[in-house]
């Protein structure tokens, strides 16, 4: 069995999908800023291979690359500190998920609540894209040997896949070659909810634009969705137990949190007696603080493209430098005959 050392480093992504909102925000990119400051390797992705297992206007996929990537940077992320790619530039992500397709067993595929959510009844029309998702993430996380994942709840099904694909292949190989990659899933608003329905988590493809605040919502924007967001008649409660079963203000709660650096026990230490009408405009002027420059940078990012393009041009050269490597291990533990110099 051959050991391996394996150097703390972190992955994660987000589709391209358009319309970067709160929930995307305080999710993941907000986290993934936190993990940068901390003495590990950050690798962040941008999954557009993901993103067309579904259809994607290649107009608007475009343009959601480039615009996400601008997100990234104006939350914080530093494109010098942190790898910062688009997938497809990598072409070892998708090399290494042929393999894991060979390592994945379809009964693992077919559990998964994902694929039975987006493909529905009529799973013969879905593409086998997004039946094979899954070994593709795994590939994204393993073709870096990355020891821990930032995700939200929803994806903890695919860590924990990612984990079993790792684990077989070391088996079946006789080797101790890719890490048993740990999910991180930490903090107040992990899962951000609609703002005009707490039982619904915030997603771009609601119908209703105040359901959610876009990152390049203006501060009037997000303010005025701040002052509409649904609400119950009763005062803030002083203790978390008290928000059990008001989705709405365990909601706004949640979001002012993880706005503030603080706990949802501190928040309502501070709030708790307090009316919505008093508790909204302090949250409209914290969301305002904090959001409001970070869409103003985007926009300053997307008028300068090229910038964006440079970035994730030298973002591919230093990934390669990692994975291209560890692919070529993968090749030669699987039994490739690898290229020869003429």
């Amino acid at each position: 069995m051959t050991e391996t050392s394996f150097t703390p480093r972190v992955f994660s992504g987000i589709q391209p999908s358009g319309n970067l909102h709160l929930g995307n925000y305080l999710g993941a990119v907000k986290r993934f800023v936190d993990w940068q400051a901390k003495d590990v390797e950050t690798v962040y992705c941008m999954v557009d291979l993901h993103a067309i297992t579904v259809w994607q206007n290649p107009a608007d996929l475009t343009k959601s690359t480039r615009e996400l990537c601008a997100g990234f940077i104006a939350s914080g992320i530093d494109p010098e500190q942190s790898i910062l790619i688009n997938q497809s530039q990598v072409p070892e992500h998708a090399q290494l998920a042929w393999i894991f397709n060979c390592v994945a067993r379809m009964g693992w595929m077919q559990r998964m609540t994902q694929w039975k959510d987006k493909a529905g009844k009529n799973t013969q029309n879905a593409s086998l894209g997004l039946f094979a998702y899954p070994a593709l993430m795994a590939a994204d996380i393993l073709v870096y040997h990355a020891t821990h994942v930032p995700v939200g709840e929803d994806q903890k099904q695919h860590l924990e896949l990612t984990r079993d694909i790792a684990a077989k292949f070391n088996n079946d190989y006789g080797v101790d070659f890719f890490p048993m990659t740990e999910p991180v899933i930490e903090g107040a608003a992990t899962r951000v909810m609609s703002l005009r329905d707490g039982t619904k988590k915030m997603s771009k493809s609601d119908p209703s634009d105040a359901s959610r605040i876009n990152m390049t919502d203006d501060a009037d924007a997000i303010a005025k969705k701040i002052r509409k967001a649904k609400t119950d008649p009763e005062a803030l409660p002083s203790e978390a137990e008290g928000l059990k079963e008001r989705p709405e203000a365990r909601n706004l709660i949640e979001i002012f949190a993880a706005l503030n650096e603080q706990s949802v026990d501190q928040v309502l230490a501070d709030v708790g007696g307090k009316q919505f009408s008093e508790f909204k405009p302090m949250m409209a002027e914290l969301a305002v603080e904090k959001l409001a420059p970070i869409g103003m940078e985007m926009s300053r990012l997307m008028n300068h493209q090229d910038e964006i393009d440079k970035i994730l041009t030298r973002g591919a050269e230093r990934a390669r430098a990692i994975t291209a490597p560890i692919l070529k291990q993968t090749y030669e533990i699987v039994g490739m005959v690898p290229p020869v110099s003429l």
